[in-house]
């Protein structure tokens, strides 16, 4: 008995003991080191970081995609082309051509419950008929509503006998590079179809030397031939941009799409429906953006912005007090660095609204409110054309015509045509203003009849 006491004793001391040392050595508690002015605490390193980023394969793609691929159409373009017969063949066999059909395809966006769709100008240029088939496979004959070729934009609609799926706009100036959006068409014929990429670029001019007036939004999601007129939109499924165009040698996708902005598309949409045409403000200025040889040109520190050359008289920027010299550096919120800048927002205002612009004279910066006015001008066969005043009416002495603003051609430079001087006829028929323009493409010229300074008719056949 007192052995086994004896051995008990031994064990519950040296559990007392093992229990003692243990807690003092082995369990390292927070470790203080303390100085004269501050205590620094030494704290275990299995930690983790707050962050607020979210990785990419967590971004949800589904969501938008849903809210987009119903009301993303294919639209078919028929057309019924004539061809022009050599004339041994019209002169002795009496033909006149021959006719052909011609069959093309692209994407459109269905844009409210009652059948408006936005497509591009170029999907359905010179259709006799266009065929609309929604993603559940019902197909519509379509009624061309109004096209504005200067943006690409075309405005279909179609009569169901349900409301239809649609894609809400988003605003595309406060869409930023970087951000997710996906393109959602019809490449190749198949049902709607869903790519992924990022915002690359905007307010880019695809080609600066032409005599349009770009500014698109560049991505990186893969676009094919059929998805122009398709949306493009954001991770929330809303409409900012149309898919318009791609650069490639091989003819396909290789990195790079462009699209239409939304607010331009938006405001081309209600232009049409409301006036039929496209309403276009503008500022009053020429010029041109900056860079570091024109900067040093014009003798101006600056590199980035819009720099004003000449005023047009009573117009919004010259009554707002801009003169020649001044540098554009912001138009409301958007910052100008390029001349699409300026042009890409300018097309989403109306006549009659105002912008806040900011400019530098010198070495100050000044803030004006300009009136945008309607614009009245055009771009034909590389020229700027303007409609008639009356006084220049009476100077020419004529009823009917079109003043040369600006001159980019130069074979008609050559042929003695230059600004100042007026297009009288196209084809031998009498050009009344502008508009008359827009009844004459590039390949159904054959002659223009101008009427230069001194009063003389210079008949110019076309090449």
């Amino acid at each position: 008995m007192k052995s086994i006491l004896k051995t008990f004793s031994v064990a519950l001391l040296s559990a007392i003991l093992t229990l003692f040392l243990y807690t003092r050595y082995s369990l390292t508690p927070e470790t203080t080191i303390t100085s004269s002015d501050q205590k620094v605490s030494i704290l275990p390193t299995t930690y983790t970081y707050a962050s607020k980023k979210v990785a990419a394969e967590l971004t949800d793609f589904t969501k938008a995609a849903e809210k987009t691929v119903h009301a993303v159409v294919h639209v078919k373009n028929t057309s019924i082309k004539t061809e022009e017969l050599p004339s041994f063949y019209r002169y002795f066999y009496g033909l006149e051509g021959e006719s052909s059909k011609r069959i093309g395809s692209g994407s459109g966006v269905i844009v409210s419950p009652d059948g408006y769709i936005i497509t591009n100008n170029h999907v359905i240029e010179d259709n006799t008929e266009i065929e609309v088939t929604t993603n559940n496979n019902k197909s519509y004959i379509a009624k061309l509503v109004g096209t504005d070729p200067t943006t690409d934009i075309a405005v279909l609609k179609i009569d169901a006998k349900e409301a239809l799926p649609y894609v809400f706009f988003g605003d595309s100036d406060a869409a930023k590079v970087g951000e997710w959006v996906l393109a959602v068409g019809n490449p190749f014929n198949l049902n709607s179809t869903v790519t992924a990429g990022i915002i690359s670029a905007k307010s880019r001019d695809i080609d600066p030397n032409d005599e349009e007036r770009d500014s698109y939004i560049q991505t990186d999601a893969a676009v094919n031939q059929g998805n122009s007129g398709g949306a493009l939109v954001n991770t929330q499924g809303e409409l900012i941009g149309i898919n318009t165009a791609i650069t490639s040698i091989s003819g396909g996708f290789v990195g790079y799409s462009f699209a239409v902005p939304s607010n331009v598309a938006r405001k081309v949409f209600e232009d049409i429906l409301e006036f039929g045409e496209t309403q276009k403000g503008l500022l009053g200025v020429s010029g041109v953006a900056l860079n570091s040889q024109l900067a040093e040109q014009f003798q101006v520190e600056d590199t980035q912005g819009f720099y004003i050359r000449d005023m047009e008289a009573g117009l919004g920027a010259e009554l707002a007090g801009l003169r020649a010299g001044d540098i554009i550096k912001k138009v409301d919120e958007i910052e100008v660095k390029t001349f699409a800048d300026l042009s890409g927002y300018l097309a989403s205002k109306r006549p009659g609204e105002s912008v806040n612009v900011t400019f530098k004279r010198g070495n100050s910066e000044k803030t004006a409110t300009v009136r945008l006015e309607k614009i009245s001008r055009a771009y034909f066969y590389y020229m700027e054309l303007r409609d008639l005043k009356p006084e220049q009416m009476k100077a020419f002495d004529t009823d009917h015509g079109v003043f040369i603003s600006g001159m980019n051609n130069r074979w008609l430079l050559n042929s003695g045509i230059d600004e100042g001087d007026l297009i009288v006829e196209i084809n031998r028929t009498p050009v009344k203003n502008i508009d008359d323009l827009k009844t004459y493409s590039k390949d159904a010229l054959s002659s223009i009849t101008f009427l230069n300074k001194e009063g003389d008719r210079i008949l110019v056949p076309i090449r």
